[in-house]
């Protein structure tokens, strides 16, 4: 399928409050090039604004329009995921301008998710004009920057139409709130027909159990039972956490800063940062984090919970 240039061409824009800064640079750049631009400003919902901005992309339909999407987080992840789950929406996370080629040569890419705490106006930039200037089934780095052989060419044609069917037909799940749009919530309903052995125990963490559910870069759904404690510990790398169940308490040491957190709240908890966390309830939250996993404690059992006695 041809890129048809004769539309024209309206992007759709949003971010969180980790985004906005980085989102306002391209609205700007988008309309320096006389781009049609809807901004609909920074949420403090966080991931919310994916979910917006997938829909407007999923439902706009116009003869001589081509609608787009543009939406930035901290990392870009989260609102990928929640665009992601529209019908016809393909949001990429896009790092470098070859990961703008590789996004939209193969997989048509019509919404640009990126990173504002780890790219720059300038770098930005640069990503969201190669995103705009590749057609579908250009050379691209994943094809050595030359044409894409007759018959990989011709598998680019039929993915976009059956990446669309993708789901179709299916069984829903047993326990799927179909009046929520929450994606998460959704995607928390896909174990809730599951026995607790399908969860594999993090024994370093009391209470605690996960489920992986992808990898690279790793993402999961972990349990802690009410009462339980996490430790001091770090990470070497960063980590966002969407709350599904329950309640918790995260005290981020190195920074002095303690966070209330239940259903629908959301933390990014920078690499290397010392945290301890308290459980009040029963809780599940969604945690997601680049590289392998990996945990360090900074103290024991006893003395987190020393801790936790004084604070409260």
């Amino acid at each position: 399928m041809a890129q048809n240039t004769t539309r024209r061409l309206k992007i759709v824009a949003g971010a969180d409050s980790f985004g906005g800064s980085l989102k306002d640079s391209l609205v700007n750049h988008l309309r320096s090039l006389n781009i049609d631009v809807e901004d609909l400003g920074t949420s403090a919902q966080y991931y919310s604004i994916g979910e917006e901005i997938g829909r407007r992309v999923s439902t706009t339909a116009s003869s001589d329009t081509e609608t787009r999407g543009l939406v930035a987080c901290g990392t870009g992840v989260g609102v990928s995921i929640f665009a992601n789950k529209f019908p016809g929406v393909y949001a990429a996370t896009c790092l470098t301008p070859g990961d703008a080629l590789n996004s939209r040569s193969i997989n048509n890419s019509n919404v640009l998710a990126v990173s504002g705490m780890s790219t720059s106006p300038e770098s930005a930039v640069e990503i969201l004009d190669t995103w705009l200037n590749t057609p579908f089934k250009s050379p691209c780095p994943a094809s050595d920057s030359k044409p894409w052989p007759t018959e990989i060419d011709s598998f680019l044609e039929n993915s976009v139409s059956e990446m669309s069917k993708i789901g179709e037909g299916g069984p829903e799940p047993k326990n799927k709130d179909t009046s929520s749009s929450c994606a998460i919530c959704w995607l928390n309903s896909r174990n809730k027909d599951k026995p607790e052995g399908d969860f594999t125990p993090v024994e370093i963490m009391p209470g605690g159990s996960m489920k992986i559910l992808r990898e690279t870069p790793t993402s999961a759904v972990v349990r802690f039972e009410s009462g339980s404690v996490e430790p001091a510990h770090h990470h070497t790398f960063g980590h966002d956490l969407v709350v599904m169940k329950g309640k918790k308490k995260v005290w981020n040491l190195s920074k002095k800063e303690e966070y209330d957190l239940g259903v629908g709240d959301y933390l990014f908890t920078p690499a290397g940062d010392v945290h301890r966390v308290k459980y009040w309830e029963d809780t599940e939250f969604f945690i997601k984090w680049d590289g392998h996993w990996d945990i360090f404690l900074d103290e024991d059992l006893d003395a987190a919970n020393a801790a936790i006695g004084k604070e409260i």
